[in-house]
């Protein structure tokens, strides 16, 4: 007999799923055949041929569920309170896990998991921690520990330290709870205040609002490309967070953990068509671009208004 469902969530737009059909194939094929898992696709402009592939993933104990993005906004957009604003929202999709809980509240306690991931552990294993009265559960970013200016940023600007600053890649949510305190109005009105400077934008708020009460879970949960720097032996769910994609870069860590799952994909073609197409002026442009975060993480730092100066004047609380 079944026992409860498990809630998963992913966000995706046309250019990811390719790489979402690896997370969502692994997490199933991984998965302990005790649970049924409901696997929520909330995407913008995808084919109908995607959808179709996408559907094709499903076993008897794992449904996969695909919303429309602008769908699943609607009540927040058309609310009488007007929450969203029409002209926010394609800039507001970025912080679609925020919105999770009052969207979907048929659940109180559920997963969100980004799309660049390969999921090689037992999902349902995340599902059962105990959060307790915390918001969140999630794991250290140490994709950004050895930089020194990106550790100042977190801690100047969210106002956490790089030891309890989590990526918000893997997500156990406290549903229940963050309907509770209305933290998705919360940061809506933060949000429309303050309008917060940030390189890591839905990161950087449920960081600096939910300080306090975030749970930290074993970075197996979330192991993030180090450059060989730190490699979990047994990771759980691989995170190909910031530029290290192995569809991009063969030298990857656990570049094999997702060509294990790619090569068996439907978007099998599409995913080396991209491998094959990326250049040396490809690697040299994402080298630029993470310069340019890291230097404009710099400047926010020196801002006037971050959230840790918000918070510590007195002026707003965290949740």
């Amino acid at each position: 007999m079944k026992q409860n469902v498990v809630p998963i969530f992913f966000a995706v737009d046309s250019g990811y799923v390719p790489y979402l059909s690896v997370a969502i194939a692994s997490l199933i094929e991984n998965a302990s055949k005790d649970y049924n898992y409901d696997i929520h696709v909330v995407y913008q402009a995808i084919t109908e041929d995607a959808i179709k592939k996408l559907k094709m993933l499903e076993t008897p104990n794992a449904k996969i569920i695909l919303t429309e993005m602008k769908d699943g906004f609607k009540n927040i957009i058309d609310s009488k309170q007007n929450l969203l604003r029409n002209d926010f929202f394609k800039s507001l999709t970025i912080y679609f896990r925020i919105f999770i809980p009052f969207m979907f509240k048929e659940y109180d306690k559920a997963i969100y998991i980004d799309s660049d991931t390969c999921v090689v552990g037992d999902i349902s294993e995340l599902y059962n921690y105990d959060l307790k009265d915390n918001l969140f559960g999630g794991c250290k970013d140490i994709s950004c520990q050895d930089n020194k200016i990106l550790c100042e940023y977190f801690k100047e600007n969210a106002g956490v330290t790089i030891d309890k600053y989590i990526n918000s890649g893997v997500l156990l949510m406290n549903m229940k709870k963050l309907r509770e305190v209305d933290f998705q109005n919360h940061f809506l009105y933060l949000l429309n205040k303050y309008h917060f400077d940030t390189v890591c934008p839905d990161q950087d708020y449920i960081n600096a609002m939910a300080s306090g009460k975030i749970m930290l879970l074993s970075n197996e949960w979330d192991a993030m490309p180090t450059n060989g720097k730190v490699v979990f032996a047994n990771p759980k769910i691989i995170h190909y967070n910031l530029f290290s994609k192995p569809w991009h870069y063969g030298d990857a860590d656990y570049a094999d953990y997702f060509w294990h799952y790619a090569n068996k994909s439907l978007f099998k073609d599409e995913i080396l068509k991209e491998k094959n197409s990326f250049t040396e002026e490809n690697k040299r442009q994402d080298e630029e671009t993470f310069a340019s975060l890291v230097s404009r993480a710099e400047e926010i730092t020196h801002n006037e208004v971050t959230f840790k100066k918000v918070f510590e004047s007195g002026q707003e609380e965290r949740i």
